[in-house]
């Protein structure tokens, strides 16, 4: 099956031939996505998995309640960031979670958090990031913890929210489009690979943006979902596929992109607002659409496939980044007995 493409022209990844097999290489290598391993051995020790009432693997944890589902989901964040920019530690920890919030179709309700500094003034940056974040988003701070009496800055926040329909990670299908919608409007946030689209954004526009998952999901249009995480494009479609036991195959070149962007740096990019669904060929083109007039750039990337592979392609190249056949990178598919609460958490 052949991806469809967006009608409006989408800015796509400036990757030449030679330099695909130089790509293939450090994703292969990347530490982002070979760190999700991890929440595998995590999960496997607590006993949870795919198979659980609430399943495991995906962006929050989704617990039923009454005619819909409460959405639960924690991030915790590495101290070199927290350390090296504070402020927008505080802000990721807002803004990252209502991304994994939207990613299953829902809408905030309140979130927590947890900080350690050495002193108030350690605290004070992470704080006011945190504040700032919730303000724009309109999303209540409730309460958390707090410690000023550490040795370092760490910080951990937890979401609530809700959805009437869910997006999960575990209802890709073969034969469905792989679509990936990210907010090009931003630039990095040196040092870090973090593409950072929403400081500067209006309220009314970062609230509207993240609108659009909730409203796929009640409309229909599509089942399967991520937001874009640490492991950027490539390694979030693979955590996508594992947990819906299915493959997946990208074209490189569709993959929406910034212009003068190195391609190997893109696909590991976390961007603030970066989303893939699996949809079918019918609700392929209202979900561009949608993306489209809030000038979000979305184009249909690949396909969805049978072989459990994640495979890339450019220009008639074709190349294995991870097969699940043989290696288990999450281990959170169902039915395999082992998984992660939320994707990040562990």
């Amino acid at each position: 099956m052949t991806a469809r493409t967006s009608s409006i022209s989408t800015p796509s990844l400036p990757l030449g031939a030679d330099a695909f097999a130089a790509v293939v290489a450090k994703l292969r290598a990347s530490a982002g996505l070979s760190a999700k391993a991890d929440i595998g051995r995590a999960a496997a020790r607590l006993g949870i998995g795919g198979t659980d009432a609430v399943r495991v693997g995906d962006d929050c944890a989704a617990i039923p309640d009454g005619e819909g589902f409460l959405l639960f989901a924690i991030e915790g964040f590495m101290n070199e960031f927290v350390a090296g920019d504070p402020w927008f530690a505080g802000w990721c920890g807002v803004m990252v979670n209502l991304s994994d919030i939207a990613a299953m179709g829902g809408r905030p309700l309140a979130v927590v958090d947890a900080v350690w500094a050495a002193g108030e003034d350690g605290a004070a940056p992470v704080l006011d990031g945190l504040r700032a974040a919730c303000e724009r988003f309109g999303v209540p701070l409730v309460g958390g913890h707090t410690n000023l009496s550490t040795d370092r800055g760490q910080l951990s926040v937890a979401v609530l929210g809700r959805a009437n329909r869910l997006l999960t990670s575990f209802d890709a299908r073969p034969g469905e489009t792989l679509i990936a919608a990210i907010d090009l409007r931003g630039r990095y946030r040196e040092p870090f690979s973090n593409w950072e689209a929403a400081t500067d954004a209006p309220a009314a526009r970062l609230k509207g943006d993240l609108e659009l998952l909730p409203l796929i999901a009640e409309r229909g249009l599509a089942r399967a979902a991520k937001d874009i995480s640490q492991g950027g494009v490539v390694g979030t479609a693979a955590m996508l596929a594992e947990c819906s036991n299915v493959g997946v195959e990208i074209d490189l070149a569709r993959v929406p992109a910034p212009a003068g962007i190195d391609p190997a740096r893109w696909l590991m990019s976390f961007p603030s607002y970066g989303y893939l669904l699996s949809a079918s060929a019918a609700g392929t083109p209202a979900i561009l659409a949608s993306f489209e007039q809030r000038g979000i750039a979305a184009a249909a990337i690949g396909t969805v496939t049978a072989d459990r592979r994640v495979t890339v392609t450019h220009q008639g190249a074709r190349e294995v980044i991870w097969d699940f056949n043989r290696d288990r990178l999450l281990g959170c598919a169902a039915g395999t007995g082992t998984g992660t609460g939320t994707e990040d958490a562990a």
